[in-house]
């Protein structure tokens, strides 16, 4: 279950399919079984089910993805969320707080879920990139600390050389769909990183 902003929607990439068809693709073409999950279908692709909901904060996108885990249980779900709460200058101080209380309700729905935790793309503007940066580094001990709890979660690091720079975005927010298939190749080691760790399991 692909949940999140705008991003996890496609918003960007030129067929409406954002990172979520060459994930698919990547996953299926290596003998992975994939069935997208979600209430909404958008993009070319034909398993195109997702939570992606564009302008949503943290809060909005808990609420979308617990109803959506427990109607669908899905085996993995790959979670990026939180650009808006940097972009909007939202209650940035317990954003670490508010992403695990979203990872301790989604589990609740779904105890069997893996959670592939994403950190945020980053931004054109200094500003809100500065926030993200601080962001991205609390998820970073965030993934740690449960982690070391043996929880079900892996991080996918989206910001580091390997993942889209500000020339793969195109309006300074949203990725191209060179950036989208930087994200799905880190998406892709990630969920190959749950499976070697024996974190997937049939809900």
């Amino acid at each position: 279950m692909p949940l999140g902003g705008s991003i996890t929607y496609g918003v960007g990439s030129s067929d409406g399919n954002g990172y979520r068809r060459l994930l698919y693709e990547a996953l299926t073409s290596s003998g992975f079984d994939v069935t997208m999950l979600g209430s909404r279908r958008t993009g070319t692709m034909n398993n195109n089910s997702h939570e992606g909901w564009r302008g949503f904060k943290i809060n909005e996108i808990q609420e979308k993805g617990v109803k959506s885990a427990k109607a669908h249980l899905p085996s993995i779900l790959t979670i990026n969320g939180g650009s808006n709460d940097c972009i909007q200058g939202f209650d940035l101080g317990n954003s670490g707080k508010r992403i695990d209380g979203m990872l301790q309700r989604l589990w609740e729905a779904s105890p069997g879920s893996t959670i592939i935790l994403s950190t945020l793309l980053k931004n054109k503007d200094t500003q809100v990139n500065a926030r993200v940066m601080e962001f991205n580094n609390r998820i970073r001990k965030l993934v740690q600390q449960r982690e070391a709890e043996n929880r079900k979660i892996v991080l996918a690091d989206m910001d580091t050389p390997h993942g889209p720079q500000v020339g793969d975005l195109v309006d300074g927010v949203h990725p191209n769909d060179d950036g989208y298939q930087k994200m799905a190749d880190i998406w892709y080691s990630s969920i190959q990183m749950a499976a070697s760790r024996g974190l997937l399991q049939e809900t």
